[in-house]
Parts: C-alpha cells; structure tokens; sequence
C-alpha cells in the first residue's frame, strides 16, 4: 500500500521526509473503516487493544467470497494490527518507508511489515492477528 500524500519518495537521498506531525499519520493508518464496519456488523468493537485482535480472529471469514473486498479489508487488517502494535508495545512507532509503505518500526529497530501480514490473514486466517501481535510484542 503506498501512501504518497504522506511524503515525497523522489529524494536525492532515497529517504522520505519524516510525517510532520506523526499523531496525525497514526490516527490516519488508524481508521480502518472497512475492517471497522465489519467488525461492528459482526457485533465485534475494535477498541485498539490485542483482546479485539483475538476477536477480529473468530470473525466468519465472509469476505474471502468478495475478490474487491478482499484486498481493501486486508490492508484494513495489517493497519489495525500496526494501530494496536504502536498502541501497546513501547517503542514502536509508523514509519513510512520511500515508496510510500507503511510500517511499524519496534524499538529494536526491526520494521514489521504489517500490510502484508493483514493481506495474508484475510486470504487465509493465517497467521492469526493475535499471535502475530504475540510475536510483535516479545521482541
């Protein structure tokens, strides 16, 4: 997923510039809307925390029946994960890489790159949120 609006990728250097204000990208990658109203549909309430990563695993995987739902509630998935990872684990923090993908950079340095975990469980369930938040977390 490139988000260009958050920052130019034609550098001299290759690196973007930094997000001004990175509340405002946190709460951006944050929303969600489609995986939200979802969710709420399924009587599910997203509230940030690694408990609803759990739920959102118990969900009756409807979607995978809608090939234009699919990818947009994937990429929805892997920034929820990334909301509640940066949420909840010291340290980690958005970054956005030159090409314009979002990650979640830990304090260890390590980038997590969460759209595509999102993409693979709403495909196939696998891996599940909670135990990739799990993983995220010990390190």
């Amino acid at each position: 997923m490139n988000l260009p609006f958050l920052g130019h990728r034609h550098k001299k250097n290759g690196d973007a510039p930094p997000p001004s204000d990175p509340e405002a990208v946190a709460a951006l990658l944050s929303e969600c809307e489609l995986l939200r109203s979802q969710a709420a549909r399924a009587g599910v309430r997203l509230d940030d925390t690694p408990a609803s990563l759990e739920a959102l695993d118990q969900l009756v995987p409807r979607w995978r029946d809608d090939a234009e739902t699919l990818p947009w509630l994937g990429n929805d998935a892997g920034l929820y994960l990334g909301t509640v990872v940066v949420r909840t684990v010291p340290g980690a923090a958005w970054h956005i890489r030159p090409d314009g993908e979002p990650v979640v950079r830990l304090a260890s340095g390590r980038e997590v790159e969460v759209a595509g975990a999102g993409q693979d469980w709403a495909a196939s369930g696998v891996p599940e949120l909670s135990q990739l938040y799990a993983e995220i977390a010990e390190t």
